[in-house]
């Protein structure tokens, strides 16, 4: 008996977030030195060429962004940041590195797999402009013109680097993974709309003061990863990573309503840069 034939769904399948956004990865990595001694000089020297190759970030089959990092501290000794269009792509990166000659002394670690989109406190334009008023601006004047008009004209870029962001050139970087609280009397999902709102504000001016000394990247791992948020940093200096988070602390949204998961700090490299770095050579 012939059996009929299956039918095709009637829609396109699409790996890519609905929200124009992109996947992201965070992933860390130890070196096994055991393994790294049981090997020869000629199977190292082969094995960080692959292991360069597999995470150039120019490379012919490379993501659309990766970031090789040099991590600080025992918890790991280099991390990757990857992000694209297609989750597959972003993965086959840290497959490749581990079917390298080296992958056998590459532990992996720590990850956290995400997606980038636009938070939904980012102010409307019409909403910018509710909150002028509420701060005394008169609605229609010049000046209330001329601030919409500014916000305007730079919530594009800043909605675009939200979603498809440029890493900026900055020798240090810092992630780690948040949630909002869901206690009783500190239940952040509770909260009416417009107390998130304020609370949010308030965190943001606290961050503007860091213009051109932090950039953040916030990315959702809701339903994804163990925790909601990941918060990337990068900086021009280690120390504003120190001063960014404790002042972002005494917030009321998150002294009261965030927890907070390990902080993984670590200082932007090439690949072969963090290879010389954890794997001298001798001689």
């Amino acid at each position: 008996m012939n059996r009929p034939a299956r039918q095709q769904p009637q829609f396109e399948i699409s790996l890519q977030p609905a929200g124009g956004g992109w996947h992201c990865s965070h992933l860390y990595y130890t070196w096994n030195r055991a393994a790294l001694a049981q090997m020869s000089a000629e199977q190292v020297t082969a094995g960080r060429a692959e292991a360069i190759s597999a995470i150039d970030p120019a490379g012919n089959d490379a993501p659309l962004r990766l970031q090789t990092s040099i991590v600080s501290g025992h918890k790991a000794d280099f991390s990757l940041m990857v992000m694209d269009t297609d989750p597959l792509k972003v993965d086959r990166v840290h497959q490749r590195l581990m079917a390298g000659a080296l992958g056998q002394a590459v532990v992996p670690g720590y990850s956290f797999v995400s997606m980038s989109e636009i938070s939904e406190y980012v102010p409307s334009i019409e909403d910018f402009g509710k909150r002028l008023v509420s701060e005394g601006e008169e609605e229609g004047s010049p000046t209330f013109q001329a601030k919409v008009k500014g916000y305007a004209d730079r919530l594009e870029g800043m909605n675009r680097q939200r979603l498809t962001p440029d890493f900026p050139e900055w020798p240090s970087t810092c992630f780690y993974p948040m949630n909002k609280k869901r206690k009783v009397g500190e239940n952040w999902f509770t909260l009416t709309k417009d107390e998130r709102n304020a609370l949010m504000s308030e965190h943001a001016r606290s961050g503007m003061a860091f213009a051109g000394k932090v950039s953040q990247l916030i990315t959702v791992g809701l339903g994804l990863d163990d925790w909601e948020w990941g918060v990337t940093l990068w900086a021009v200096n280690p120390e504003y990573l120190k001063d960014i988070v404790y002042r972002m602390r005494f917030d009321e949204a998150s002294a009261r309503y965030a927890e907070f998961g390990p902080f993984l700090a670590g200082y932007v490299c090439s690949p072969a840069e963090m290879l010389d770095h954890c794997l001298p050579q001798n001689g």
